[in-house]
């Protein structure tokens, strides 16, 4: 008999027999749902298969009410934990931007990593999660390195690692070089090097920009805290003043953002920053640099004050009738530019991420926070904004001086041992002359160095 062609059996073919039931009960289901007659569960018509009687669908207004209230209530969890860490001490706030910048990473990768399973590589999610390592070691250690001189580089563990950390970072990133160009597989070379370039694309915008915002933490809590809060009130007044007065569209990659709430967002970011400076310059804890990373907002910080938080009498042109001087902090300056960069640029941030959603067909990033989509969803903006922060602290404001950790460095890197015992002497010599050390300390410590 010739066999039959163009002819399928339930149980052969390229699908499984459960997979072709699973279809035709699909098929059913969206079948009954089309014809708009009620779903038939356990033999009876609008019950469930308990025998309840099944609840009719959500309405459009229900839909709305049900994410307006999920949305709310997350949003004060997110404003608590915010805050509890920022009180608790600059360690907690630290685990938080860690956090933040791992889960945004897994949520951008998340999107070219469908494609891979699909084309069975092995190896791509794997390679994504060890460049983040490498990148968070080598962007963690230079923070530690560089703000805890004085720490690490007197501790004979974590010398080698401190004096050489540079290269063990160039050493780890060549090895996942190597391993990636050993996976590249015939067939997927294009998909292999765009998935690679993927990869590199969201360490630069996402791991090494949260790396600034983590420096700005150590620098003082002033400069993690204004600009985060700056860009959460833009974009809340954008939203008020947008659906108050908003008339004319602003861009194409953001239907509802106007003109006239972005005008209106900038004009009240401004004077929110201006007055919440004016309160955060009044206490320690928020402008000194951390040098104790047990330190929160009831044990405080002790620094001297940046001079741009001390108020400063300036005289006015004598075109001025009524007022010849006026005193105020420097701050109060450049807390204009924070508020206008977070009013005009930061939000570009959000719209290159509305770009880059609308090239992927997806509506949010993930579903990290319940009502609110991902964790990049809500951070598009801050990350280019601390970013921003950052430079512009040690551009115009960072008071550049010697450092005890700097200073340890120095002696360690550029002098010999022989040279640094004389520096010793020295030193102790001079503490002795301005009363700070005892004879008898003075004594014992030529005593250990003869013996050397």
């Amino acid at each position: 008999m010739a066999p039959r062609r163009n002819v399928q059996f339930q149980h052969r073919g390229h699908s499984s027999g459960l997979d072709r039931r699973r279809e035709s009960f699909s098929d059913i289901s969206e079948a009954a749902s089309e014809s708009g007659s009620p779903t038939f569960k356990n033999g009876k018509s609008g019950e469930s298969a308990n025998g309840e009687p099944e609840l009719p669908p959500l309405s459009e207004y229900e839909k709305k009410k049900q994410t307006f209230v999920t949305r709310t209530i997350w949003t004060f969890v997110m404003i608590f934990i915010f805050f509890a860490a920022m009180f608790a001490g600059h360690l907690y706030v630290i685990a938080i931007v860690t956090a933040v910048q791992v889960v945004s990473f897994k949520e951008v990768i998340a999107i070219a990593n469908v494609p891979s399973r699909a084309r069975r590589l092995k190896f791509t999610k794997s390679l994504n999660w060890y460049f983040l390592a490498t990148t968070m070691y080598f962007l963690y250690g230079e923070s530690v390195i560089y703000y805890f001189k004085h720490i690490v580089l007197v501790d004979i563990v974590l010398l080698p690692l401190a004096t050489h950390h540079r290269f063990i970072s160039f050493m780890l990133y060549i090895f996942g070089f190597v391993f990636f160009v050993a996976s590249l597989q015939k067939g997927h070379y294009r998909f292999q090097f765009t998935q690679f370039a993927w990869t590199h694309m969201a360490l630069y915008l996402i791991v090494v920009q949260a790396h600034f915002i983590m420096n700005n933490i150590f620098e003082g809590m002033i400069w993690f805290f204004l600009p985060v809060s700056l860009v959460i009130t833009n974009d809340i007044f954008a939203y008020i003043v947008g659906i108050t007065f908003g008339r004319t569209q602003l861009i194409k990659l953001s239907p509802k953002k106007t003109v006239e709430g972005f005008v209106g967002a900038w004009v009240c970011t401004v004077f929110f920053g201006v007055a919440m400076t004016n309160v955060l310059m009044r206490h320690s804890y928020f402008i000194c640099p951390v040098n104790d990373l047990g330190a929160n907002l009831w044990t405080g910080l002790e620094c001297m004050p940046n001079p741009v938080f001390i108020p400063h009498t300036y005289h006015l042109p004598i075109w001025f009738p009524m007022y010849r001087t006026f005193t105020i902090a420097p701050m109060q300056f450049h807390i204009l530019v924070f508020a206008t960069f977070a009013s005009l640029i930061a939000p570009f941030g959000g719209f290159f991420a509305s770009g880059l959603k609308r090239t992927f067909k997806i509506k949010d990033f993930g579903e990290s926070i319940p009502g609110h989509g991902g964790i990049t969803d809500r951070m598009d903006c801050q990350f280019i904004m601390g970013f921003f922060a950052y430079m512009y602290y040690q551009s115009f404001i960072a008071v550049h001086k010697a450092s005890v950790g700097g200073v340890i460095e120095t002696v360690i890197t550029g002098l010999t041992p022989e040279e640094q015992l004389e520096v010793v002497r020295g030193l102790s010599k001079y503490l002795f002359n301005q009363g700070v050390v005892s004879e008898k300390a003075l004594e014992c410590l030529n005593v250990a160095l003869r013996r050397r």
